[in-house]
């Protein structure tokens, strides 16, 4: 039992530490907080400005970041690519705006389909629960 619950603290760890270093990039930084499109190797630059972070844990927080549904719009609509410091760095390509696109088109479409199937659940919860009253209205005792 010890050891099924040791591995489960690191990655919980890991977590909280991805949300808080992401958290404080925002403080920090503009370009995180407005969710700009980042400069093409960004995360060496945060690793230079931060070097007692671990280069994993700057890669998990740019990760989480970059596939959250607000970069990809910025990303979708975005014209400049920038730097930490709010510098040009670069334009943002046909290409990756198309990802960007695409990204956000699957995830809506599958985000629709749970929602159907959660609504197809609940009805048919209610026209069970609908049927266990009538079937108690009709033998129950009076």
């Amino acid at each position: 039992m010890t050891t099924a619950a040791a591995p489960e603290a690191p990655v919980a760890q890991t977590q909280i530490d991805t949300r808080s270093l992401l958290k404080d990039l925002q403080t920090r930084y503009a370009v995180f907080r407005d969710f700009s499109p980042l400069a093409i190797g960004i995360d060496k630059q945060v690793f230079a400005a931060l070097p007692d972070l671990s280069k994993k844990s700057i890669r998990l927080a740019m990760r989480s970041h970059t596939i959250s549904t607000r970069y990809l719009k910025e990303m979708e609509k975005g014209a400049q690519r920038l730097n930490l410091d709010g510098s040009p760095a670069g334009e943002v390509t046909d290409e990756n705006r198309q990802h960007a696109s695409e990204l956000l088109r699957e995830r809506f479409k599958k985000q629709a389909e749970q929602r159907k199937a959660q609504e197809a659940a609940a009805k048919a919860e209610e026209r069970r629960l609908q049927k266990l009253q009538e079937l108690a209205d009709r033998f129950g005792r009076k």
